[in-house]
């Protein structure tokens, strides 16, 4: 399925000069959502994945249907204030300012391997903070997954040593 048929251009959002890459379309249609949410179960289905992990809040509409597929938990990684249980935290910083993760304490045991999902990888900021959330607690990043990737933006660069992997590139 070219999923890049459900993915609206929406210029000047969130500031100007931003070319946003709306997935709600994609969303909006149940065979496409679907589809790229088998797509990762297709390429994850057989490896030795524990856990599946997603920050809030788009990244958690791939990875729970995804978790569902493969039978593994499913891990959120919130802003503070979120989660009700003790929690490991990493202050991180985006383009426009600083952001915070927290994940429950007992959300991974040390050396499961997790799968980190997100819809887009653009600066690989949120990845990379979540994927040193998971290390903090012990885990390993099996690898991180995304329906879009926008290359420009140069996310891969914070995500080097980690596998990649992208269902949409621009």
């Amino acid at each position: 399925m070219d999923f890049s048929r459900f993915i609206r251009d929406i210029p000047d959002f969130p500031k100007p000069g931003i070319l946003f890459k709306d997935i709600t379309p994609l969303l909006a249609d149940p065979t496409a959502f679907r589809s790229s949410v088998e797509r990762l179960a297709e390429r994850y289905g057989a490896s030795p994945v524990d856990a599946i992990a997603a920050a809030e809040a788009r990244g958690f509409l791939f990875a729970a249907p995804l978790a569902l597929a493969l039978r593994k938990p499913l891990v959120p990684l919130r802003k503070p204030g979120k989660l009700p249980y003790r929690t490991y935290s990493l202050k991180y910083d985006l383009e426009y300012g600083q952001a915070e993760l927290h994940m429950h304490v007992d959300g991974i045991s040390p050396g499961q391997r997790v799968l980190m999902i997100d819809d887009v990888l653009a600066t690989g900021g949120t990845m990379a903070a979540g994927c040193r959330l998971v290390e903090q607690a012990g885990g390993v990043v099996h690898g991180c997954a995304f329906l879009v990737e926008l290359a420009a933006l140069n996310g891969r660069q914070k995500l080097t040593g980690y596998d990649l992997f992208s269902l949409l590139t621009y």
